[in-house]
């Protein structure tokens, strides 16, 4: 999640780029860069300075040449490549001419660079985004204008991309597009204005309008004009926006958790993006493990923390089941210091959101000094856990500003189901047809999500009923378990409500003496493999009094009858579920947390990223 920003036909282009850049620093903050256009010449300036990288552009941009009335501007949230200066953006061609900002993912960057460096290209990142200036760089030499060259680059390009393309020799033109990432158009008297979200271009524009999936717009002082893919005209979608800049900044919702569960199923689709190589291995960002070193893994531990603990639990499932090795589980705050033992042959897999989690970090290194490889799990590029990790898959999910972790969970699901699917491809625990229907499975998630918040009235709905209630028991069996502890722990977090997850097996050795009337359980019911235990121990505290509140599949025609309110979520894979059944509960969670008036981005006493012991 990159945040873009552009202008053209203003006389205060350099600072709208940069006004509208600070604005964008929740849609990422690694590096930041704008070009300034005028005939003939691009200029250019990046800084990679983390959260005050916009700050540190502000000063190189004093320096900027002036009366440029073109430019765009960019401020990163890193995938393919560290966020260093020379994989900020904008990126430019061969000529210095063609410069480029671009959110998203280029699932097939690997080939194209390859085609165009045995052309001559010179490639001065390793960014993904790079290759999309060189393609339009050779469409250019043919003689085709800014427009038909992006587009005709783009018939190229899969993946998820909102870009904005500039050309020295055509100064008062940019070329936008879009596919999955956010886009908008502002206009005003004489200038037009693009950006991926409103609040850039909020105060500046005066009409604002939608860019859909291969639509393609050129820009110019005197307005803009849109195509398809094939070049047939469209017609851009005029916006109403009454929001002011704190609304816009949410992105037209109520607060920072509500847009971040609404972003769930991009956050597992860009997850999942540019994972498979030509010979259909499922490869990793980064990669200093040997296949032989993987294949020969005898035992796997994870270590994590709140969420990722949650997410880590159950990566345990589809490891065991499709790689068949014998995996544990860890806190990671606990793990060094209980003299752990690390056989040859331990792989440590380190959970975190932030990459800077301290009980993480302390685990892997204790790991390391033991002798174990280390892979981390992470969704901020070069954070420390990525650093010193042999591996790191990054889970893509973007900027998470509430504390409350929603995406960043179910993006690290789908994370680690890809390194249990790595594992199962070396160890030949599964055939490749095995593989690739696992695969098509997951990346059908992202719509199962989408389905699920389509019907968020209906949690509403049973939210509003149960704002008197003060005791939550969170139940589940297999994977529903650790997605039960998951729910709970929203709850807690957000409402102050006590709530307890348990595996629904261990009712019975305690828990139930605690079940009663005015007590509510939730049963996690969609896997289909353990469903009629599940419903067992709906019974025992439906028979004690509880009222029940069931997630259960759209196909279950017996919940029904054994459950007070039903949730239904599609049907899918059982590994797959955890990413599915956990929405409802956060928006359960966030339904009553708001019914009760909580703050929920900024719940008491806690903190988005644990950096102390």
């Amino acid at each position: 999640m990159c945040g873009i920003i552009g202008v053209v036909g203003s006389d205060e282009t350099l600072a709208t780029l940069l006004q509208g850049l600070q604005r964008l620093e929740y849609r990422g903050y690694d590096s930041a860069g704008i070009a300034l256009v005028r005939a003939g010449h691009t200029w250019r300036a990046r800084t990679a300075a983390g959260t005050e990288s916009v700050a540190a552009l502000r000063v190189e941009c004093e320096a900027a040449p002036q009366n440029c009335r073109s430019g765009i501007g960019h401020t990163r949230w890193a995938t393919h490549g560290a966020p260093e200066a020379e994989n900020a953006h904008p990126h430019l061609d061969c000529s210095g001419h063609v410069a480029i900002i671009h959110n998203g993912i280029i699932e097939n960057h690997a080939e194209l660079r390859e085609e165009l460096r045995a052309r001559g290209h010179l490639f001065t990142s390793v960014t993904d985004t790079e290759v999309v200036a060189h393609l339009v760089e050779e469409l250019r030499a043919r003689g085709l204008e800014l427009l038909d060259a992006v587009r005709q680059a783009l018939l190229r390009v899969r993946g998820a991309f909102a870009i904005a393309v500039m050309d020295a020799s055509e100064p008062d033109v940019i070329v936008a597009a879009r596919r999955i990432s956010p886009l908008v158009v502002g206009t005003a008297p004489g200038v037009c204005y693009l950006a991926s979200d409103v609040p850039a271009i909020l105060d500046r524009a005066t009409a604002f309008y939608a860019v859909n999936d291969d639509e393609i717009v050129r820009l110019g002082p005197e307005g803009f004009r849109a195509v398809d893919l094939e070049g047939a005209p469209v017609r851009l979608r005029q916006l109403q926006i009454d929001w002011d800049l704190e609304t816009a900044e949410k992105g037209g919702y109520d607060d920072f958790m509500s847009k971040e569960i609404a972003e769930q199923p991009d956050a597992v689709r860009a997850t999942l993006l540019d994972r498979r190589r030509r010979d259909g291995t499922i490869a990793f960002d980064e990669l200093r493990i040997s296949d032989q070193e993987l294949r020969e893994v005898r035992r796997v531990v994870l270590v994590a923390c709140g969420t990722s603990l949650h997410a880590a639990q159950v990566a345990k499932y589809a490891i065991e089941r499709w790689a068949r090795l014998s995996v544990d589980v860890d806190i990671a705050s606990e793990y060094r210091y209980r003299d752990p033992v690390v056989e040859i042959g331990t792989l440590v897999i380190g959970v975190s959101q932030s990459g800077e989690t301290i009980d993480t970090i302390q685990a892997t290194r204790e790991a390391q000094r033991r002798g174990a490889r280390v892979v981390a799990i992470s969704n901020i590029v070069d954070s420390s856990l990525a650093r010193e990790a042999d591996a790191v898959i990054y889970t893509r999910a973007g900027l998470e500003v509430s504390v409350a972790s929603t995406k960043a969970f179910v993006a690290q699901v789908a994370a680690l189901e890809l390194l249990a699917l790595r594992l199962a491809q070396l160890r030949e625990t599964l055939t490749p047809e095995e593989i690739e229907s696992l695969l098509e499975g997951l990346h059908d998630v992202s719509g199962h999500i989408a389905t699920v918040l389509s019907r968020r009235g209906d949690v509403d709905a049973v939210a509003a009923q149960l704002l008197d209630a003060h005791d939550y028991f969170f139940i589940g069996r297999h994977v529903g378990f650790p997605t039960a502890l998951e729910g709970a722990l929203k709850l807690k977090e957000i409402t102050y409500l006590h709530a307890e997850g348990y595996a629904a097996g261990e009712l019975k050795h305690g828990p139930l003496a605690l079940i009663e009337p005015g007590v509510i359980v939730v049963a996690v019911t969609t896997d289909v493999n353990m469903h009629e235990k599940i419903l067992s121990n709906v019974a025992e505290v439906k028979a004690r009094g509880a009222t029940v509140i069931a997630v259960a599949t759209d196909d279950d025609d017996q919940i029904d009858a054994v459950a007070d309110f039903v949730v239904r979520v599609p049907a899918t894979d059982p590994m797959f579920t955890p990413m599915i059944d956990i929405v409802p509960l956060q928006l359960l969670a966030y339904s009553l947390a708001r019914g009760l008036g909580r703050n929920v981005d900024r719940p008491r006493n806690l903190a988005k990223t644990v950096t102390v012991e």
